[in-house]
């Protein structure tokens, strides 16, 4: 939790709160339907909260905002970008069902009412949002397939509607067919050893009919 306000001091206290309920939460649920590696689950701040933050440092969505997570396993980065963006809808879909009712216990238990989580295959649905989050899912040029018709044509932000990619690695070749992509290296927001060679990747996507 320490980290949250180490780089997030000026979240509200039920914002404080919220963060702070999400480890037991977590552990809790995690005891009954496994959606974090054990491993992972002792550094949940870092590895899954923090790191779902990191698309907060590119950009701040604005009240009325709406944003799809694809693939949300359980419920990151759409939960904690949920309680720093509480104005903002947050649509959470993965394919697995047992994952989804635990974001949705998490997201009732935080009193989440900007969260909705359904078991929902990407590329299946015609709703339409202002940006895409996602961890890491599939490759950008797959991802970018599914989501394609998934884009408002109205922009509201300093940055166009688009995917908003949490990935790592050296990914040179799986963009180079994406020229607009902009690469932002978490490292420079976070000094956390784990965030080195992890990334947010933005990419405007134009709507399409």
């Amino acid at each position: 939790m320490d980290e949250i306000l180490k780089y997030f001091p000026d979240i509200t206290e039920e914002q404080q709160d919220q963060f702070n309920r999400l480890e037991a939460l977590y552990f809790e649920w995690n005891a009954k339907i496994n959606v974090i590696s054990r491993k992972d689950i002792e550094t949940l701040y870092t590895r899954h909260v923090l790191h779902s933050l990191g698309i907060a440092k590119i950009l701040q969505f604005k009240p009325g905002t709406s944003v799809l997570d694809v693939g949300t396993g359980g419920g990151f980065p759409g939960i904690p970008l949920a309680i720093l963006f509480p104005e903002t809808s947050f649509y959470l879909v993965d394919v697995i069902a047992k994952k989804i009712k635990v974001v949705n216990e998490v997201a009732n238990s935080l009193g989440l009412s900007n969260v909705k989580a359904e078991q929902r295959r990407a590329g299946t649905f015609e709703e339409r949002f202002d940006f895409i989050v996602s961890r890491a899912v599939t490759n950008m040029p797959d991802f970018v397939s599914w989501i394609r018709k998934n884009i408002k044509k109205k922009n509201q932000h300093e940055l166009a509607n688009g995917i908003l990619y949490l990935k790592g690695g050296d990914l040179t070749e799986e963009l180079s067919m994406f020229p607009k992509a902009v690469e932002y290296q978490l490292s420079d927001y976070f000094e956390e050893e784990f965030f080195e060679t992890k990334k947010v990747v933005y990419l405007p996507v134009k709507y399409k009919l």
